[in-house]
Parts: structure tokens; C-alpha cells; sequence
């Protein structure tokens, strides 16, 4: 078994302890940290990201080729973690309990440790994991954000101000797929700079909110209406990714049901509970979505942008779109087209 000890508070001395246990090259750009490994130890990347508020992005992706204890905690650095977990899973216990909470795919966990405690990590051998990993000193944190506590049920602002690091705090959530979301909005920046930083920096923090709402619906005991088990959310959550990468084609409940073998009772439930739409509200919904960036990044006219993501009525699809955006495709594509020429005559 190989066992990290991490025990530093800088982002670099971080990845560079990382190195010394498993190996790799560590680049940086645009802010990050990177180790990037492979080698008979491990396959895979961790990226270290930190922002100004006392917040730290942490994208885990690797597969360990021997099993991996990794324990980390302080007395000087013991943050506030929140995981989400997108593939694989993994186990977590504080370093005097002696039983393990297994955390499978798309849960969400939210852990601090005391000043005189520490977190055990296991991560099984042969195993591909992918984390998302919140990592919060609270004391810079609560000097930016001032407006936390608006957000925070009792037992997480208790949490959040324990800037000693007196108490230990674990929580461990259930599934959440539209957490899922937000990690892949993260991992599809493809800007660069300040403008990718921004964008990153406004998707943590939309993912930090969603793990406190989760636990605040847990504090006040609201029941999770929906009676799909786990991989049936799953099955649906991957049919909706067909639907984003393919809105052309012509969907209807009845194929869906065949495809994923689910009745279309459960498959209304699960995109309501998923994406807070109906199956058809949800196919309108990206194909909206998939017209308004073919105005932005296409030669295509209107007619051509409406037949080509399934629409048959280009007078259907400019009501839908106004009600949607608050603004016709024709005033819509007419405004991009200003900002062009406005461009180019300033340059």
C-alpha cells in the first residue's frame, strides 16, 4: 500500500509532496498547478487551483496501480472539504475511528477535521476515481464572504466560524446528479487567461452553494421525492447527455422508454427531479440552448439554425425562443451582428 502523508498548506507544496510519493511532471498555466503522472505507481492528473478567497479547486482524476492510504490534517492546516464524486469511490474515516464511510458516484461529502485529528483517504488498487474537491481555510474564506452565514443552516455556520479547528464535522450526502453538471461545466472551460479563472471561480462557487443546499434539506429533514433507485437517475442523466450532443433528432417518450427500459412514468420523474423540467420541456430546452450559440458561432440563417436542431416551425420556434430569452431570433442575430461590425471599425 502506498501511504501520502500531506501535511502543507501552499498549493505548490502540495503537489510537490504529491510528486514525491507518486511520481510525474507538475506544469503550471493560468494559475494552476498540475501533476500529471504515469508511470507503475498511478495514471492520471491532479490539478490545484486557489482563488483569493481562501478557496482552493482540487480536480482528482486517477486510477492508483497499488492501493493508496492518504492522510492529510494539522494543526495548522485543517480546511473545510467539500467532494463530490464523479467516478469510482473511495473511503474516508478521521484517524481514531475505526470505521470506514464508503462515498460512491455522485455523492457528496462535507468533512473538517480538529486540530487534532486527521483525515484517512482509501482508494482501492486498479480503480479509476474522479473527485472534485472544495478545499476552504476558513479563516481568509469568511474575511471575503462575508455573506456566508445568510446561506448556512446552525450546524454548518458552527462549521464554517471554528477557525481554531476545535471540532470535527462530517457529513455524508446522498446521490446528486445535478451536482454533475456543474463539475462538467468546470471541465469545459475552454477560454483562457482571466476570463477562464472568472468563469471557474463562478462555477465553484455555484457547486459550493449546491452542497450547502443539499445539507440544509437534510438539517430541516425534506424528504427526496423521487422513488427512481440510483442507476436508474443515472440512466436517465446519460440519455439527457444524448439529447445535448444530438438535439436534431426527433425524440419522443415512447424511444426514450425503449432505450433506457424505463416507464415513461419514471422517465417524467427523473428529468423533473434532474432538471426541474418535463422530458419535452427539457429536448426544447437544449435545443433553445444549441440555436442561440448557432447565432453566436455560425454563418447560418435562422431557417437553417431552426431545421437543423429538430424544429419544423421557424414561427413556433421564434415564439418559444422569445418567451425563453425575451427577445425574437431575428433582434437577437441582428444584435450579434452589430457587435461584429462594432468590432471590427474599432480595430
Amino acid at each position: 500500500m502506498i501511504e501520502i502523508h500531506l501535511t502543507h498548506a501552499s498549493i505548490l507544496e502540495r503537489v510537490q509532496q504529491m510528486q514525491r510519493y507518486i511520481g510525474g511532471d507538475i506544469r503550471q498555466e493560468w494559475g494552476a498547478y498540475t501533476l500529471e503522472v504515469d508511470n507503475s505507481r498511478a495514471k492520471g492528473y491532479i490539478t490545484y487551483m486557489g482563488f483569493d478567497w481562501g478557496v482552493t479547486l482540487i480536480d482528482f482524476n486517477l486510477n492508483f496501480f497499488e492501493p493508496v492510504l492518504l492522510i492529510t490534517g494539522s494543526e495548522n492546516f485543517n480546511p473545510l472539504y467539500f467532494f463530490y464524486c464523479t467516478k469510482g469511490n473511495f473511503e474516508h474515516k478521521f484517524n481514531h475511528e475505526t470505521k470506514k464511510h464508503r462515498v460512491e458516484q455522485f455523492h457528496s461529502v462535507i468533512i473538517a477535521g480538529s486540530s487534532n485529528s486527521l483525515h484517512e483517504l482509501y482508494f482501492e488498487k486498479n480503480r479509476a476515481i474522479k473527485l472534485n474537491i472544495i478545499s476552504i481555510s476558513r479563516k481568509q474564506f469568511l474575511n471575503k464572504r462575508l455573506n456566508i452565514s445568510e446561506m448556512l443552516n446552525e450546524k454548518l455556520h458552527d462549521v464554517f466560524v471554528d477557525t481554531q479547528h476545535q471540532n470535527e464535522f462530517a457529513y455524508y450526502g446522498p446521490i446528486s446528479l445535478k451536482m454533475a453538471d456543474y463539475v462538467k461545466a468546470l471541465q469545459d472551460v475552454d477560454t483562457q487567461g482571466m476570463i477562464r479563472n472568472l468563469q471557474i471561480e463562478g462555477t465553484v462557487y455555484q457547486l459550493l452553494s449546491m452542497h450547502i443546499k443539499t445539507h440544509n434539506s437534510y438539517e430541516q429533514a425534506v424528504p427526496v421525492e423521487i422513488s427512481l433507485s440510483e442507476s436508474e437517475l443515472r440512466s436517465i442523466r446519460n440519455f439527457a447527455e444524448k439529447i445535448s450532443k444530438d438535439p436534431s433528432k426527433n425524440y419522443t417518450l415512447e424511444d426514450i422508454s425503449l432505450n433506457t427500459g424505463l416507464s415513461q412514468v419514471k422517465l417524467q420523474d427523473g428529468f423533473k427531479f434532474l432538471y426541474a423540467k418535463t422530458v419535452s420541456e427539457y429536448i426544447r430546452h437544449v435545443r433553445l440552448e444549441e440555436a442561440r450559440d448557432l447565432m453566436h458561432n455560425s454563418n447560418l440563417n435562422i431557417s437553417q439554425i431552426v431545421y437543423s436542431i429538430g424544429f419544423t416551425s421557424r414561427s413556433y420556434f421564434s415564439k418559444i425562443f422569445k418567451k425563453k430569452y425575451g427577445i425574437s431570433p431575428s433582434a437577437f442575430k441582428k444584435q450579434i451582428s452589430l457587435h461584429l461590425e462594432e468590432g471590427f471599425t474599432s480595430k
